[in-house]
């Protein structure tokens, strides 16, 4: 159509704005539901549009990819429970990596065929062909960056969904050896695409995109399970720049920024996630990050110390006969699908009159946000989530705290002990309320492979079980003392 054709720039802005409206939707609960309405809005405008602006597209190929996509993509959505949404949210940010180098190759190889027909009997290019060469030269810098960011975004988010999901060949490796392979294979990487840059060597650009992905697996093997969170958010930001890249390889401007603006705020998540446990980015991914480099007891050598635990039943009369109660979701919640089990049991306990709110970390769970998006789930109201900042200073005058599957967010010895491997993290001061209550499947340790004071604190009461079990039976001893 002419009329696409002819104000392409038009639409491409219109999108470009329902982009940056789609990320103040997503800034907070309330708004996120019409956020993500502006983002499909923007993406079918700059999908249609770029359709009818391409030069000779092979239509049948578009749309059975398309097609396959969305069946894919539906599929999956309507499938993945809750608990697998961060290895999912990793998965997909590899497959954006992967589109741009195979975008990279397919746009050096189509460059090299146009320029071999401008060769003359001689061997030599004629004039169009050194024209036409000369144009491409301006594009091997896009296409250097964009490859090696796309290779090291695809591995690296294969192996954080390896890791996320428990797989035997997501293995964590340590050692001395790790940070000199990994500065040899980035260094080796920048000097093979540094000569493609600069003569165009075929030779070079795949050396340099078969380093890339090699780098991007040994980048992110070594990080700990407790700093995955931050890996996700990085990724994410990986992929929008990788996203950025393509967009200069085939000249689209949408594209350009859209993979800014996810690469930016996708930046930006990392850095407040990193902020929140005092930890800067380097640290986290070349610092043998808290998962990898935690000291974790075998257990034959484990110290033995007191805990007291108690009954579902017992839980329920302190809550019931609490003035304000604060839930502390964390993983736990999530592995036992309990979110909608919680969000009867603070009805139930509104109810009878207890003040009842719940207290987020930021890097709670498995991926940013991922509390957030359960209780969502719950349809809790946005109003009772409350962020660390903003709940901290309300733990010592707290009647009960509720812990639910987390471990290092509240932690204690991130306050308390200078050895921990945690320490200076900012956390949740569940230890500061009048009595805490932690639901656990044992004793074992949290995804940081770190032993929490918390739990053998004198005002902790240990309730071992599966969370949802357990705080359905939480809910029916409240009915049951009929206050």
């Amino acid at each position: 159509m002419e009329f696409i054709r002819d104000y392409a720039d038009w639409f491409y802005l219109v999108g470009a704005v329902l982009f940056i409206l789609t990320l103040r939707g997503l800034s907070g609960p309330k708004t996120a539901i019409q956020g993500n309405r502006y983002g499909m809005i923007a993406m079918a405008i700059a999908v249609i549009t770029t359709f009818f602006v391409a030069n000779h597209p092979v239509v049948w190929m578009i749309v059975g990819a398309m097609v396959l996509g969305a069946v894919v993509g539906i599929a999956r959505a309507r499938t993945v429970p809750m608990t697998q949404m961060p290895e999912t949210v990793a998965l997909m940010h590899s497959l954006v990596g992967l589109a741009a180098v195979l975008i990279a190759i397919a746009a050096i190889l189509h460059n090299n065929q146009m320029t071999a027909l401008f060769v003359d009997h001689e061997g030599a290019l004629n004039a169009a062909g050194v024209e036409h060469a000369h144009m491409s030269k301006v594009h091997l810098f896009e296409l250097f960056v964009g490859c090696f960011v796309g290779a090291i975004t695809f591995t690296a988010s294969v192996f954080a969904y390896g890791k996320l999901a428990a797989k035997k060949w997501a293995k964590t490796i340590s050692g001395g050896w790790v940070k000199p392979v990994q500065a040899l294979i980035f260094i080796a990487m920048l000097v093979c695409g540094f000569m493609f840059f600069t003569t165009g060597n075929m030779p070079a650009f795949w050396a340099m995109t078969a380093l890339a992905l090699a780098f991007g697996w040994v980048w992110i093997a070594p990080v700990g399970g407790g700093d995955m969170p931050v890996v996700v958010s990085l990724l994410n930001s990986f992929s929008g720049w990788a996203a950025a890249g393509i967009g200069f390889t085939l000249e689209n401007n949408m594209l350009i920024v859209a993979g800014s603006l996810v690469g930016s705020s996708g930046a930006i998540l990392s850095y407040i996630m990193c902020k929140a446990m005092n930890r800067s980015i380097i640290n986290v991914l070349f610092g043998g990050a808290m998962g990898g480099a935690a000291p974790v007891l075998a257990a034959g050598d484990k110290v033995q110390r007191n805990h007291r635990s108690g009954s579902a039943d017992d839980a329920g009369f302190l809550m019931s006969n609490a003035d304000s109660v604060v839930i502390v979701p964390g993983y736990g919640m999530a592995q036992g699908r309990a979110q909608n089990a919680v969000k009867e049991l603070a009805h139930i306990l509104k109810e009878q009159g207890v003040k009842v709110r719940f207290a987020i970390h930021p890097v709670a769970g498995r991926m940013p946000g991922h509390m957030n998006v359960l209780l969502a789930e719950a349809d809790v109201a946005y109003e009772d989530i409350l962020e660390m900042d903003e709940i901290n200073s309300d733990f010592p005058a707290t009647d009960v705290v509720l812990v639910i599957g987390a471990n290092d967010v509240v932690n204690p010895a991130a306050k308390d002990d200078p050895t921990s491997p945690i320490y200076g993290m900012p956390i949740l001061e569940a230890h500061r309320a009048r009595t805490i209550m932690v639901i656990k499947r044992s004793m074992a340790t949290g995804y940081a492979g770190l032993d929490n004071d918390l739990f053998y604190n004198d005002k902790t009461m240990m309730i071992f079980g599966d969370a949802k079990k357990v705080v359905e039976e939480m809910t029916k001893a409240i009915n049951g003392n009929g206050h």
